[in-house]
């Protein structure tokens, strides 16, 4: 029934509408239930790649028998400054976490990442993102450990000698240049490949083209990438019309 809690018919129903690749906005649309319904379903029980309808059920039973004990604050939408509405704010995290999954993001990482993003200062402890996440400092710790390698976010000591996790103003720009580097280096093993199968070959040639593609792509990439870099400085109450305006060559 809409409003009350998901049936375990529901619950099949949104496993299926994932394994066709249907939107969120979609399968809550064939429940008649919210979309941020949905997405809490799948992001509470393995995301949208990892989503059982069985192991989702016995989860939620689970749940609901610990809520009559005091619950953990991780489980509480917290307190927003800037008279923000707190449950659309944990909505949208989770959403902004199933488009990270989507692109490639592992679950722990994305959750990481959408927590730092989210918040105004851009930076949490490692006990703030076990509490606001409701997950042991083990999994925080890990999921740290991934995104600094990536050049995602970084460490550095407070005022009380805390580490803190942040992610920097430059993180889309850092992002994109990673993929352009990691592009290029698709292009130099294609074109090393079309060597060894021959350039003048069928296999050898798909493997030259892949390589001129993917050329194109990672530079491009990389000089749009340094053009647009100082938008992500723009400060609040700034012309956004004059970030996009084109540099006079003369």
């Amino acid at each position: 029934m809409p409003g009350g809690r998901l049936t375990q018919q529901e619950r099949q129903q949104i496993a299926l509408g994932l394994a066709d690749g249907l939107a969120y906005a979609e399968i809550a649309r064939g429940l008649e239930r919210p979309t941020s319904t949905v997405t809490r379903e799948v992001m509470r029980n393995g995301g949208p790649t990892a989503y059982r309808a069985d192991l989702a059920h016995r989860a939620t039973r689970h749940r609901a028998h610990r809520r009559r004990q005091p619950a953990p604050r991780g489980a509480q939408a917290l307190p927003q400054a800037h008279g923000r509405d707190a449950e659309a704010v944990r909505a949208y995290e989770e959403t902004f976490t199933t488009a990270m999954i989507r692109s490639g993001m592992p679950k722990m990482m994305a959750r990481v990442m959408a927590a730092l993003s989210l918040t105004d200062s851009g930076s949490l402890t490692a006990s703030e993102l076990v509490r606001r996440l409701d997950v042991s400092p083990a999994s925080v710790s890990k999921a740290v450990a991934f995104l600094e390698s990536q050049g995602m976010v970084r460490r550095e000591r407070d005022e009380r000698r805390r580490e803190r996790y942040l992610v920097d103003d430059d993180i889309m720009y850092q992002s994109m240049m990673a993929s352009a580097r990691a592009t290029a280096e698709m292009v130099r093993t294609a074109r090393q490949g079309a060597g060894v199968l021959g350039p003048h070959t069928p296999a050898g040639v798909r493997l030259e083209n892949i390589a001129r593609f993917l050329d194109f792509v990672s530079e491009s990439t990389a000089r749009a990438a340094e053009q647009a870099r100082e938008i992500l400085h723009t400060g609040p109450g700034t012309d956004r019309e004059a970030d996009h305006t084109p540099t006079d060559p003369e």
